[in-house]
Formats: structure tokens, sequence, C-alpha cells
């Protein structure tokens, strides 16, 4: 699904054509699926209204206005047949039901960068409250919308709360001025706290991996620490320096090459095919000798957010690998054996990186950098593909389907998509 202005554009996965066209009442900022692909939601935030349509009735559909109380966030439940929405300056979180029409009303949720989680399941969610200058958590069962336990977090202020995989731990981190990160069970319990240092900028980042093994915690000194799921204390911590010295890290640099284009086939004025050929500059990887430096970028101190530490990290489907990217080396992910809880490739790239994914069903990173290229790593190598596109494609951000035979292919006005072979076990 994609969205131009006020109209909704559904497509088919495999052949692009449209299936549907709908048309909202305004402009679209958010769209959605439900979990189950029989609906999605558009919102409107400045009118305060959510539309939902229906994929298998197209004649059916549903308006939801919140008037006066307006509208910042709207999300889909995990069985999606409720639509949660967050009202203007974080009053309440209002529970729609698309089943019974009822309504339910949670109070004061946090304005916070991740203050709603779902357990992956679907059954619990808990939220981030404030209320008298303090911070607190509510666990909810989804089914009815019921309180199941209600605690206060032992937070400052509190920063965002993320659900193990399996749903039995509730990760809850402080602010940035104080590094912090609390895991609490189901029932409310305090399990374990854990603080690496004081006196600095603290969390940038949390991921979990797959199996709830492991919690890993990116920082604004450049590193990565991992935590263990049995006493919640650091195995290890994961530095990202601006020179690789360790002769079993691979380091893979992309290199810019310009086109052969044989003289038989030149004409002019040119084709349109190959000029954009000509013009356009393709790249690859070399293998770089250790020891190698990188660009490393000096974060400016005399501003808010400064480009340093930690900003991204991403553990691979099957749990062997972690990606990470260190926001002062802006042009490079690392990728970590988490196994040997060693580093074990880095890409080191012309453009900075903008988003990077993996596969969800092997383990293989796709990587963006705002050029018209996607990047491809997997254990068996990797490899730079030029989006045949005319004109300016800057690819800043992708999605992987969930079958991991294609993905898509975002830039700030246009959306391709690209499939990849399967490969013949």
């Amino acid at each position: 699904a994609s969205c131009v202005q006020y109209r909704l554009v559904v497509r088919d996965v495999n052949t692009l054509q449209i299936l549907q066209l709908y048309t909202c009442l305004d402009q679209i900022q958010y769209i959605e699926w439900s979990s189950d692909s029989l609906f999605i939601l558009c919102a409107m935030y400045k009118r305060g209204i959510v539309q939902v349509w229906s994929l298998e009735q197209p004649d059916w559909h549903c308006k939801i206005d919140e008037g006066s109380a307006g509208l910042v966030a709207s999300c889909w439940s995990p069985d999606g047949r409720h639509i949660l929405n967050t009202t203007e300056f974080h009053l309440r979180i209002t529970v729609w039901s698309l089943c019974t029409k009822s309504v339910s009303y949670i109070k004061y949720p946090k304005a916070c960068q991740q203050g709603i989680a779902f357990t992956k399941d679907g059954r619990y969610m808990a939220v981030a409250e404030r209320r008298d200058c303090k911070d607190f958590i509510s666990i909810f069962v989804c089914s009815d919308w019921q309180l199941l336990r209600h605690f206060d977090a032992e937070t400052q202020d509190l920063f965002g709360i993320e659900w193990a995989p399996n749903g039995c731990v509730l990760a809850v981190w402080d602010t940035c001025l104080e590094y912090k990160i609390l895991l609490y069970s189901l029932d409310g319990r305090l399990l374990s706290t854990y603080r690496a240092y004081e006196w600095s900028l603290g969390i940038k980042s949390i991921a979990w991996s797959p199996s709830s093994q492991f919690l890993a915690i990116g920082s604004y000194d450049e590193k990565v620490r991992i935590l263990n799921h049995v006493t919640w204390k650091k195995i290890t911590e994961f530095e990202h320096p601006a020179t690789i010295a360790n002769t079993k890290t691979i380091v893979y640099k992309e290199v810019e090459k310009s086109p052969s284009v044989e003289t038989e086939r030149l004409s002019f004025p040119p084709t349109r095919a190959l000029a954009s050929s000509l013009f356009s500059t393709q790249s690859k990887y070399d293998i770089s000798q250790v020891p190698v430096s990188l660009q490393y970028i000096k974060p400016v101190a005399d501003r808010a957010n400064p480009k340093m530490g930690i900003g991204m990290l991403a553990f691979s489907p099957d749990n062997c690998f972690l990606a990470t990217k260190n926001d002062n080396i802006p042009n490079a992910v690392w990728i970590w054996d988490v196994q040997k809880l060693k580093l074990f490739v880095v890409l080191e790239q012309l453009c900075a990186i903008q988003s990077f994914q993996w596969d969800p069903r092997q383990p293989r990173l796709a990587v963006c950098t705002g050029n018209s290229k996607v990047y491809l790593w997997s254990p068996a190598g990797c490899v730079s593909v030029q989006v045949p596109m005319e004109g300016d494609f800057q690819i800043v951000s992708l999605s992987w389907h969930s079958s991991g035979d294609s993905m898509a292919l975002l830039s700030k006005d246009n959306f391709c998509v690209c499939y990849l072979e399967r490969e013949e076990v």
C-alpha cells in the first residue's frame, strides 16, 4: 500500500497492478496494515481523523473522529480489530473496537519515543504513563483491555519500553542524561537494574535478540554492551574504534568504477538507456588490507542531539549476527558474530548510512546510503546493486517483504520494489 496525498493505492506485490484505490477525506500522513492484512488504517493527524478500509469488502468503510481532543498517533492492536489513538498533549489513549464499536480509555500516556509496547504473541500491552511528575508502567490484557498490573518505574524521565520476544521481560530505559535500564517481569517485579557509568550521556538505542537471550544496549560512548538473560549482567562490550587492526576482521570498502562502454555502440545523440549508463557511476566492493582507518567525524559539542554513539543496531533473524552503526563513523556498518562475540565484518561505504534491515528469513543485510544503489551482505560476501531508474532516485529507507523474496526501496517522492531470485537448494 502507498499513499499519494489523499489517495490510498493498494497494489499486488508480484505484478504491482493496482487492486484497490481509496479516496480519503484529507491528506494521509500515516498508513498501517492490520496483522491479518484484511484492513488498513489511514491517519490524518491535522484533522484528527482515522479512516479504515477493508480489502475484502471495498464498500465497507469506517471513520473515527477524535474531535476536539485531536490526534498525534494511531496504531493497530495485534488482533487487527482494535485501533489505539493517542490524543493531543498525550491526555489519553482511546481504544476503538471495529467489532463491537465500543470505546476504552487509557489515561496519562507518556509523551516519549516508545511509550506503547505489545508482546510478540499479542496477549499483553505495556503503556508508559506520567502522573504527578513520576513514571509508571501499566500492563493490559489485549483481549478485554483490563488492567493486569500497575507499578511505578524507577526512572527519572522514562524514554522507552520494549518487550523481549518471548514476552517474559520488559526493558525500560531512562533519558539519555542518565544511564539506566530496568528489567521487569510480567507481574511487575523488578528483576534487575543495569548502569554502565554515570555523569555522561547514556543509552541511545537497544535491541533484543530473537531468542530473548541477549539484550544489546547502544550508548553515546560508542560502545554496545550485551546483557545475558540469566543474571542480566554484562557479558561483553563491542567497541567501535576509527582504526581496525584485527587481521581476522574482513573490511569491505566500496569503490567507484566508471562504466565500460563499447565504442561501436556509441551514437549521437546517445539513446536514453546508453546515456543513463554513461553518466551513472557504478560501484563494487574491494577487500581492504588491515589496519584500516575509517572516516571519523568529531561531534559538535555545543549543539543538542549530537551525532555520536550507537544510533542503529539490529540482530539477524537466526540470532547469529548483530549489525550496528556508530554515528561518529557514519559511513560504516559493523557486523558482529554473536556466537563468538567478536567483530566479523565492516562495510565501509562512500556515503553515510541511512538505513539497514535484515532479511526476515536468512542472515542477509540490506543497506542504503541515500544514493540510487542498494547494498546486500551475507556471510558469502557482499554486492552493490544499481537501481535501474531514470532520474535521481535517492534511497533513504527500505523494507523487506516477510518472505524475504523482495523489498521496497523508498525515496522522498517515489518507491520501487526490488525482487530477489531465490536460490535453488
